[in-house]
């Protein structure tokens, strides 16, 4: 197996054969601790053709801050491979500084410190000014939305989504695709894109009772730019009923049904494609596995995991772009494409820092406008934090500890169970916390709090469950997020085991004592995909429990202790 070193290797010198990543460039700007608007969006053009991607965007229509994750292990052949090495490995493999503003883009070390020099990140409105610099340069760039973006919000969840539908409309995309997009119920979403300005797509969202391709949603579309003919084939998320609550979308079907992918890319090309684009939610180790098994993809811009790579990873001649979340980065790639085939590629990817890009006055003006209604309840002030709070990681994230905390305390639970969701910004010590805040970390249209019992033997059932949707070496076995958050509990996981092998050591915090398989514990959590869940809602709960604290000062999770890694 190629080892992490040659693969980083291997990888960038195909980059630099192909054109070359434009990190390297505002890397060297990051380290001199000095970066400008017209430094971070300089791009020497190159080709005939340009892509714009943004993905996973989540509701987020202002400036946030947003940590990257400490732990994102990879399995099997993926281990040590990008993107699952993080911090110090991260920087190593990629030259960066530590506490350069590259740093801070990117990984997460001394995140609290640095965001209060760097600032925030993200928002629309400066997203739409790195969009419309690069169309300046190259009228005819193509922009494409890789999905979850109407949800994660409280203005997205009171509007059921047209917030960002019509900021998003201003930025004039091309094409998207889906995921939580669908947990606004099928009848919302099929009344949002049957009115949608641009193409959704989705060569894997099936009618599920015909077992045939929904005909709201083409497999793909052709583009003409320089010259050329693209061909973009959309994938939405593959595991929709698995990960999401099915009866929202009863109408549709999904998988990665890469066969059929095989024959749309088949059938672009033979209608005379010179260049295939994939706009995939698959997430990276997905999409990984499945350019290695269809032929003749050039490009995936991939979404889902929230990765964000400073280069394209190549494998065989299919070339992945990871382009970040939350409206943190835009991808800039152009392509070179002659004689009907990919002949060289440059990238970019664009740190969108608040702070250094101004704001577009137009879609600055349109999101103050969504917002207005909703002005007092987002910033009212529910406490303080003196905690980083944060959620990313495979186990835990502050918001989620706290998260858990509320439904321990204000549930009367033994143990609280948190899914492991990877949308969320972070807050650094000494954020207010307002209701805004809690939204964005709660934001969903299934967000009950339920109370029920549960046997030790079918906790274990559950977190073994959710532990394969997440290590299985076989990535079309990923099915989940990251691990289901637990307060209350403790656990030993060896994430090299197999299914119903890895949770061991399950032990009640609060008397030590060993969860007993035949004993039933009174256990609180949320997001249940089952119809018909009933509690108060997530942020109501999160919302009284801070209320309560005032301040907001967590200790260090250690309860998880992991083998294999």
């Amino acid at each position: 197996m190629i080892s992490r070193r040659d693969f980083l290797q291997v990888t960038m010198a195909a980059s630099a054969m192909m054109g070359a990543s434009g990190f390297g460039n505002w890397a060297r700007l990051a380290a001199q601790q000095s970066l400008t608007q017209d430094q971070l969006l300089e791009f020497d053009s190159f080709g005939n053709i340009s892509l714009i991607h943004v993905t996973d965007i989540h509701g987020q229509l202002k400036p946030i801050h947003f940590r990257e994750p400490s732990v994102n292990l990879g399995v099997g052949a993926n281990k040590g491979h990008v993107p699952h090495i993080t911090g110090a490995d991260f920087r190593r493999a990629y030259g960066i500084a530590d506490g350069s503003p590259s740093a801070y883009a990117l990984t997460h070390d001394d995140f609290a410190s640095l965001a209060k020099g760097y600032g925030r990140v993200g928002g629309l409105d400066r997203v739409a000014t790195v969009i419309n610099a690069i169309r300046a340069d190259r009228p005819d760039a193509l922009l494409f939305d890789g999905g979850d973006t109407w949800h994660g919000s409280y203005t997205c969840h009171h509007t059921a989504g047209q917030d960002m539908v019509n900021v998003m409309n201003a930025l004039k995309p091309d094409a998207m695709t889906f995921h939580w997009e669908f947990t606004l119920g099928s009848e919302r979403v099929n009344e949002i894109v049957d009115g949608l300005p641009f193409a959704a797509l989705g060569q894997n969202i099936f009618d599920a009772e015909w077992d045939e391709p929904a005909e709201l949603f083409k497999p793909y579309k052709f583009f003409e730019r320089g010259g050329a003919k693209v061909a973009v084939i959309g994938q939405a998320f593959p595991y929709m009923p698995i990960a999401n609550p099915g009866w929202m979308f009863p109408e549709y079907s999904f998988g990665i049904r890469d066969e059929n992918m095989q024959a749309m890319v088949d059938e672009v090309r033979a209608a005379g494609a010179d260049l295939v684009v994939v706009l995939s939610h698959n997430g990276f180790d997905v999409d990984k596995k499945m350019a290695g098994k269809v032929q003749g993809i050039d490009v995936i811009l991939s979404g889902h995991t929230h990765d964000a790579l400073p280069a394209p990873v190549l494998v065989g001649k299919t070339h992945i772009i990871a382009s970040g979340s939350n409206g943190k980065f835009v991808s800039r790639v152009d392509l070179d494409v002659r004689d009907g085939q990919l002949m060289g590629l440059r990238h970019k990817l664009i740190p969108v820092f608040s702070d250094v890009i101004a704001p577009d006055p137009a879609v600055a003006q349109l999101i103050e406008a969504e917002r207005a209604p909703y002005k007092a309840q987002l910033a009212e002030v529910i406490g303080q934090t003196d905690t980083l709070l944060y959620r990313r990681g495979n186990f835990n994230g502050t918001w989620d500890d706290l998260i858990c905390d509320a439904l321990l305390s204000e549930r009367e639970a033994d143990i609280a169970m948190s899914p492991g969701v990877r949308w969320g910004p972070s807050l650094v010590p000494g954020d207010d916390i307002t209701r805004e805040d809690i939204w964005n970390v709660t934001s969903m249209s299934y967000g009950a709090a339920y109370r029920s019992e549960m046997t030790g033997e079918f906790i274990k059932v559950v977190l073994e469950d959710v532990a394969d949707n997440i290590f299985n070496p076989d990535p079309y076995y990923q099915q989940g997020g990251d691990m289901v958050r637990i307060g209350g509990m403790g656990y030993r996981i060896d994430i090299t085991k197999p299914q119903g092998e890895r949770i061991t050591d399950m032990t009640l915090l609060k008397s030590g004592e060993a969860i007993d398989p035949a004993k039933s514990y009174v256990v609180a959590g949320w997001a249940s995909v089952n119809e018909g869940t009933e509690g108060p809602m997530i942020w109501d709960v999160v919302e009284d429990h801070i209320r309560k604290l005032g301040t907001v000062s967590l200790n260090p999770n250690t309860s998880v202790q992991v083998a294999g890694a």
